[in-house]
């Protein structure tokens, strides 16, 4: 991860912790205020280990054309569709005149 990146999750880590302090004030040490704070605390200690781990990042991969598969715009050959059940229409009722 770039330094930048790296420096902008610590800043948002930093956020989240600001705005956790306000809401401990306000409402205590309420089990949702502290399954919050466990939280942030495991994303803080994620945070460590990543800067740590030094990930490989993604290369974009590169369209190799031999996979791409053209699909024609040109109006399908009608026969293909013959005696097939349509459904949701009725369903197939023999050949029509």
């Amino acid at each position: 991860m770039a330094t930048s990146e790296m420096a902008e999750l610590r800043r948002g880590i930093g956020q989240l912790r600001q705005c956790l302090g306000a809401l401990r004030s306000r409402y205590g040490d309420a089990p949702v205020v502290r399954r919050l704070a466990n939280d942030l605390d495991r994303l803080d200690i994620d945070a460590d280990e990543f800067e740590v781990s030094h990930p490989v990042p993604v290369q974009q991969r590169s369209q190799d054309r031999s996979e791409v598969i053209v699909v024609p715009d040109t109006p399908y050959d009608e026969s293909l569709w013959a005696g097939a059940d349509d459904e949701g229409v009725g369903g197939y009722h023999g050949e029509r005149s």
